[in-house]
């Protein structure tokens, strides 16, 4: 995690992050964080040898903040499943608008799993895993489900006037009710 980089690289990570969420994935280059930074681009190197490493800094904590935006969720575990996946659902869409471009960077290619922060994915992934009774499968669907809502909310795909905010609930809904393995 970030505790685990340089002070330096942590600075660097973090200018990344801004210039991902001010210009989106395309705005993100060594040479314009560099300039950012006030310093030549073969300088960000001493600390992260290449972008893809800086990507993967910046999924890695993406993860960790996703994981951590999905706490509160977890507490509304009193009300039973339904009311946990609605609340991870919730969260996680939430997530998806405030930090599109971290989101389209954590999910719209491959992930580079060897170079991140280790657990980081198992950390955000087990809130969803717990809420469905530890079944892995089910919570797979889950996911793909809300992947796939937050990419066509952010691709702005539902057509005018559609009850977005009910099709959430319903998928969810329809989720946390399934339990047959079969």
């Amino acid at each position: 995690m970030a505790e685990d980089r340089s002070a330096r690289a942590q600075e660097i990570v973090a200018a990344a992050r801004v210039l991902l969420e001010e210009e989106g994935g395309d705005g993100l280059s060594m040479r314009r964080l560099a300039e950012r930074l006030g310093i030549r681009a073969p300088s960000i190197y001493k600390h992260l040898p290449d972008k893809r490493t800086l990507e993967n800094a910046l999924i890695s904590d993406g993860f960790v903040e996703l994981a951590a935006a999905f706490e509160p969720a977890v507490g509304a575990g009193a009300g039973g499943r339904e009311q946990v996946v609605a609340a991870l659902g919730a969260a996680y869409r939430n997530f998806g608008r405030r930090h599109p471009h971290l989101y389209r960077l954590m999910t719209d290619r491959e992930l580079d799993r060897e170079h991140l922060t280790p657990g980081v994915e198992e950390l955000a992934a087990r809130p969803l895993v717990e809420a469905m009774g530890g079944d892995v499968d089910l919570a797979r669907a889950a996911f793909a489900f809300a992947h796939g809502m937050t990419v066509l909310e952010l691709n702005d795909r539902f057509p005018p006037g559609a009850d977005v905010d009910a099709a959430w609930a319903r998928g969810l809904r329809a989720l946390a009710r399934a339990d047959d393995p079969g």
